[in-house]
């Protein structure tokens, strides 16, 4: 890989990350456009190691706060403790399970046949529809929440993140478990998951965000020992990436938080449909593969 390759992923990586476009197929999409081979899902699970520091760093309180707490309610192991910050690091945990789990179950597909471009191509339309899906429920339990007395809102939703109870972290979860397959995005599936359990718009971005920060460090420190084949050779173009993709990341979480107050997630769907349209026409075309 080189440099130029390099940096051209890392900003990829960086500016999808957060958005429900799914940096994992960009990540396989932009070097097929561009002739270059597969980086492979080992840089993928690493350079997303840049975007999860800035994970780290932005919501850095926050994080700090959530593990100060579970810590404390380790004792007691106390899944309704009256502490929020103690029950988000555990439905963290619990929502990390079913990604964990079915990661290692399947590593050989996500590592060979899920990076398809058809697979691709076929999960960036499908799961469109499920998130428009989640913009519609999400505005009609707000709708239902006004006219039963609640304060009106911006946002799609009724719910904030503190009353989150263990079925809504065992579904996030699972939805997050679906992003193992490139295409369908793991911030796409995680935030119309709390859509659909009746959470703002926000908050269910918030939630996304700290999920990720287990399944990502984990997956990308197993998969940092692929890097250079043992001989150090794609060290270099994948430290750039991770680098690059860490300063854009940072960027973007702001960005997608602001945008989110005002806006759906249903604005991505229509990018997503023509993009996986242009893979498979393409890829079937036998002009990209």
């Amino acid at each position: 890989m080189s440099a130029l390759q390099a940096i051209v992923l890392g900003i990829v990586q960086g500016l999808t990350e957060f958005l429900p476009i799914s940096s994992t197929g960009h990540l396989r999409i932009v070097p097929a456009f561009c002739g270059w081979d597969d980086p492979g899902s080992a840089f993928t699970a690493v350079c997303q190691l840049g975007t999860m520091a800035a994970v780290l760093l932005y919501f850095r309180q926050e994080l700090w706060r959530i593990t100060r707490a579970t810590l404390r309610s380790l004792p007691g192991r106390r899944w309704h403790d009256p502490d929020v910050d103690a029950r988000l690091g555990w439905y963290i945990v619990l929502g990390t399970i079913p990604i964990g789990l079915l990661g290692v179950a399947f590593s050989h597909q996500i590592e060979s046949s899920a990076r398809s471009l058809y697979v691709i191509g076929i999960a960036l339309i499908l799961f469109s529809f499920v998130m428009l899906r989640a913009e519609a429920v999400g505005r009609e339990r707000a709708l239902l929440a006004g006219r039963a007395g609640a304060p009106p809102g911006e946002e799609v939703g009724s719910r904030a993140l503190p009353s989150i109870n263990p079925r809504d972290g065992v579904f996030i979860g699972v939805a997050q478990a679906l992003a193992l397959v490139p295409g369908v995005s793991r911030s796409g599936a995680t935030i119309s998951a709390g859509l659909f359990r009746g959470f703002e718009r926000t908050d269910a971005a918030r939630y996304s965000f700290l999920l990720s920060v287990p399944a990502v460090v984990l997956s990308g420190l197993f998969e940092l020992r692929k890097i250079g084949d043992g001989d150090g050779a794609a060290a270099a173009p994948t430290a750039i990436a991770t680098l690059l993709a860490f300063v854009v990341g940072y960027a973007s979480i702001a960005l997608l938080l602001r945008f989110l107050t005002r806006h759906s997630i249903g604005v991505f769907c229509g990018y997503r449909i023509a993009l996986g349209v242009l893979v498979l026409g393409l890829a079937g075309a036998g002009v990209i593969s």
